[in-house]
């Protein structure tokens, strides 16, 4: 325990991945329940930020997983133009073995403890019904059902985000915003990959998927035989012509291996952190692959969420999930000027404007 906690207190105040504002650990034992909510900023208003349910190695990961998470919420709250900081948490364990009721409803508990401070959501092993559970417990629970106030699924516009990211770094790329007769290759086809296969499908490209699940990909088979399926990610990053890579799933998945044999000429994917390390942007960017923020192109589903906080209105929000065409080309511009990757050019952005905002408070 001491070791885990050594760790996590360097990472928190000795490294630059840390600068978190609060990190909450959380556990009711009548439940079952072992949570973590961290802050990371709050210098443009409330933490949003989604609840991750998995089945973490130990706890350290988990802890390390919502610290870099969180992190990047404030990141992508401040690129999507949205008066939030960022936050993210976690629930430790199964969600098929060990969610229930009860457990959601302790969670919903801690989350109203901070008053607001942090505002959750979906994400990674959690669903619509399941805030609407917490939400009996907390005011500052979005990504609800409509029936219960919400916005519903934010996977729909999470992919389609994502859709308008890879229509701006083709036109970056090839000058031309489509992905007509363009390879796709997309892995993780759940929540949001099978909605980003529908956007791809409609455009007119022709996609290559992979997943762990293999119901996952049956699914989109038997809807869309043209559909190509290979057995792993391995074997999808070394698809011969593959123009874009799409990670879905979670993160880490631009590495020391998958890098350097990677055929994709784009990469714009869903997952969060895709980064496996800093410096990783730079052999992409040795490699020629222009690679597409993640937590820019993936914030459809965060603008979703927040509109819950105003009185939700579709329409409203697709209209500001659009502008991520614009925002992702004005990133590949300022990196071009600056003669640096596009994510060290969005961290500038973002952190200019978290600046800002504080200072601002300051004045």
């Amino acid at each position: 325990m001491t070791e885990m906690t050594d760790g996590v207190l360097h990472t928190l105040f000795r490294t630059e991945q840390g600068g978190h504002e609060q990190v909450v650990l959380c556990q009711d034992r009548a439940t079952g329940l072992k949570a973590v909510i961290a802050i990371h900023s709050t210098a443009l208003g409330p933490a949003l930020g989604g609840t991750r349910f998995h089945a973490y190695a130990s706890d350290e990961e988990a802890v390390r997983d919502a610290l870099n998470l969180s992190r990047g919420m404030s990141y992508k709250n401040a690129m999507a133009g949205l008066g939030l900081g960022g936050g993210k948490a976690v629930i430790i364990g199964d969600p098929d073995v060990i969610k229930t009721e009860e457990l959601l409803l302790a969670y919903g508990r801690f989350v109203e403890s901070l008053g607001g401070r942090y505002v959750t959501a979906c994400d990674v092993g959690t669903f619509v019904a399941d805030m609407d559970v917490v939400a009996r417990e907390t005011r500052w629970a979005t990504g609800r059902s409509p029936e219960n106030g919400g916005a519903g699924d934010s996977s729909v516009l999470t992919a389609y985000g994502v859709f308008q990211g890879m229509r701006a770094s083709a036109q970056h790329l090839w000058g031309d915003p489509t992905l007509r007769g363009r390879k796709v290759g997309v892995v993780g086809v759940g929540k949001v990959g099978h909605y980003l296969v529908e956007h791809l499908l409609e455009d007119g490209a022709e996609v290559v998927i992979t997943d762990v699940r293999q119901e996952s990909v049956q699914r989109i088979i038997d809807k869309h035989p043209q559909v190509t399926a290979v057995a792993d990610t391995d074997a999808l990053i070394r698809t011969e012509g593959l123009d874009i890579y799409a990670p879905c799933a979670l993160g880490g998945a631009l590495n020391d291996d998958s890098v350097p044999v990677l055929t994709a000429k784009i990469v714009c994917g869903a997952a969060n952190n895709q980064l496996a390390h800093p410096g990783i942007e730079k052999d992409l960017e040795d490699r020629g692959i222009l690679y597409a923020p993640d937590y820019v192109v993936n914030a459809g589903g965060v603008i979703q969420v927040a509109d819950e906080l105003h009185g939700f209105d579709f329409d409203r929000c697709k209209v500001q999930a659009t502008k991520i065409f614009d925002t992702t080309l004005e990133i590949f511009a300022r990196a071009k000027a600056d003669g640096i990757p596009p994510a060290a050019a969005s961290d500038r952005i973002a952190e200019q404007r978290m600046a800002e905002a504080r200072a601002a408070r300051t004045a």
